[in-house]
């Protein structure tokens, strides 16, 4: 049974990276935060056992959640008892996607607090608490899971590796968090069709050791460095598959392959990193759309121009890689 620590934060919080605007910057400045501390709580929500393998049971820990606004955790409560009364036929991630759609993009979500906490913010999402927040909603709803405490079990699980809440296990890369999230049976691959219409591809990426100023929390504890060295090295030992961003002038071509609500990745080809932004799969009469929290717009949106037109605009942009929620 984990002991959940419950804080309140009165502050906008944030992170680096998910820039779908070209001049975003790494902006490290951070407003105040006063916490405020109240008893634990006893949680049955590992109980769920959603992505917790018998054999890491000694890695379940207590940890402090941070809500980042008074009313939070009842805004989960109500959403998940509105994907409760959805119909089979309705879409359950673009649901919920909609239910975040008009929300201020606010960058460094998770990044306010000195240790790492468990961050709920309903009123300010950037581009990777946005999908992670429609992921968590969606595997509560199809495994009927109703409470505050069986959402935070499962965003535990989205976020983290093996759901341990610490920096070093934070999915910093989003090809760690489709890992792990694949592991945890959150998520899984699509199929795709063969070359030219997808294509291979190596990541290296050393951003966050090669910039550690640009992330508040790793400059302040650079003793976390060799665990974030770790990390890059396991994903410099993949490789996967992606959708080439040419091959998105016709998207309809894809339409079998790519369904309402999958996830996408924004493969980059920026030196250091793999993933530049995310954002969810819908699609419209003129093609496939991007549904995301878009620091260009500077709020969530079902980005106006299709796919393809976005990522002419993003000229560091490689193509797509693509996964569905389970």
């Amino acid at each position: 049974m984990n002991k959940i620590l419950i804080s309140l934060s009165l502050a906008f919080v944030a992170i680096v990276s998910c820039a779908d605007n070209p001049s975003a910057t790494a902006d490290n400045t951070a407003s105040m935060t006063t916490d405020s501390t109240v008893a634990p709580v006893d949680s049955d929500s590992s109980s769920t056992g959603i992505g917790s393998p018998s054999s890491d049971k000694d890695q379940q820990q207590s940890y402090q959640i941070s809500l980042t606004h008074e009313g939070d955790s009842a805004r989960i409560v109500d959403l998940l008892q509105q994907g409760a009364a959805l119909q089979p036929e309705d879409n359950i991630p673009l649901f919920f996607a909609n239910q975040f759609k008009g929300l201020p993009y606010v960058a460094f979500t998770l990044d306010q607090n000195k240790e790492e906490k468990l961050v709920i913010n309903t009123r300010g999402l950037d581009c990777t608490t946005f999908v992670e927040n429609v992921l968590a909603l969606t595997v509560c709803v199809k495994r009927g899971l109703t409470s505050f405490h069986d959402f935070c079990d499962v965003l535990t699980h989205v976020r983290y590796i093996h759901g341990k809440v610490a920096y070093t296990s934070r999915q910093h890369y989003f090809t760690t968090w489709i890992a792990d999230n694949l592991n945890d049976g959150l998520i899984e691959d699509i199929a795709l069709p063969q070359s030219p219409l997808s294509a291979k591809r190596k990541p290296h990426v050393d951003y966050m050791t090669t910039h550690v100023e640009a992330y508040k929390m790793l400059n302040a504890h650079r003793q976390w460095l060799p665990a974030i060295q770790e990390m890059e090295q396991e994903v410099n030992g993949t490789s996967f598959t992606f959708i080439p961003k040419a091959q998105l002038r016709d998207s309809n071509k894809y339409r079998e392959y790519i369904h309402d609500g999958d996830i996408i990745g924004i493969v980059t080809n920026k030196k250091g990193l793999d993933i530049s932004h995310v954002g969810l799969a819908v699609w419209h009469d003129d093609g496939l759309h991007l549904f995301n929290a878009s620091s260009l717009h500077k709020k969530v949106v079902d980005e106006p121009m299709t796919l393809y037109q976005y990522l002419q605009k993003q000229t560091s942009s490689a193509g797509i890689r693509v996964v569905r929620i389970k």
